[in-house]
């Protein structure tokens, strides 16, 4: 592990961090804020980023240090997939192959290599987090944006043990459904919709074992030029109707798909994750 740059933020500091995948197989780097005065918990968020995205997007957009920085959170923004010259890419693309892992393993060639963000980030990361960083391991929370809030939604059902909260921007709720999803899962896992069931956040909610009365924040803006064809969060919202689950959907006239509407509701995020964290073990 190598710490690229550090840089004081808020009186904390953002460090970007380089270090050796052996899930991925490749290098990969991270962003992680650290309060200058730290929760006793030491709750954290992890932020999943969207298409096209690094580390970096969330890191200098989002404005998220300030309020972090006031409730003493550790927030960590990982990378959306794989990189390197020895890793497959689909170079015509912005929604496939690099920058586009869709936080799933891949199981069909060539992708199944290198491709295995799931693993990567509730399994490998977690560990150096918890190692390197002394992040508590009961007091994490996961939030993201577009397909890094299908990430955060998909990991935060499938994996109750490590997420304890979780809220999402503009996120793709029913993958399976829309055309962002259907290319992504069918050249990662194949053609077998099943299967794609198994990372799709509005299939899944049903049958998660998570806190039914615990709200989901999820923001959407009306004015996101993805809204219709592919975040369609109508269907996650009767998703969680039928399964009982709490889901506070707040929709935003005039917000589109980009970092302006991130910042201006970050803080709320913040604010969610820290007072579900609070009583976490």
């Amino acid at each position: 592990m190598e710490i690229v740059s550090e840089n004081k933020c808020f009186g904390g500091a953002v460090k970007v961090v380089s270090h050796r995948s052996g899930v991925l197989g490749c290098e990969m780097k991270f962003s992680i804020f650290i309060p200058a005065e730290l929760r006793s918990d030491h709750a954290s968020i992890i932020f999943l980023s969207g298409l096209t995205c690094t580390h970096e997007n969330f890191t200098t957009k989002a404005g998220a240090y300030k309020k972090a920085a006031e409730l003493g959170m550790i927030i960590v923004a990982p990378d959306t997939s794989p990189r390197g010259d020895n890793v497959p890419d689909d170079a015509d693309s912005y929604d496939f192959g690099k920058g586009a892992g869709f936080y799933i393993n891949a199981s069909e060639e060539p992708w199944s290599k290198h491709y295995r963000m799931e693993d990567y980030i509730v399994k490998e990361l977690r560990s150096l987090l918890l190692e390197e960083f002394d992040l508590n391991e009961g007091a994490m929370g996961v939030s993201g944006h577009s397909m890094g809030g299908h990430g955060a939604l998909t990991l935060y059902m499938k994996y109750p043990d490590v997420f304890t909260s979780c809220s999402a921007f503009s996120p793709i709720v029913a993958p399976a459904q829309v055309p962002w999803g259907e290319k992504a899962f069918s050249r990662y896992i194949g053609d077998n919709k099943d299967e794609w069931l198994k990372h799709d956040a509005s299939a899944l909610v049903g049958d998660a074992d998570i806190s039914r009365d615990q709200a989901i924040l999820i923001d959407q803006g009306l004015g996101d030029q993805f809204l219709t064809e592919q975040l369609k969060p109508e269907i996650f919202e009767k998703a969680c109707e039928e399964a009982g689950q709490s889901l506070n959907l707040r929709l935003h006239d005039g917000y589109d798909h980009s970092y302006y509407f991130i910042q201006s509701f970050i803080d709320d995020h913040i604010a969610h994750h820290a007072g579900i964290l609070k009583n976490a073990s």
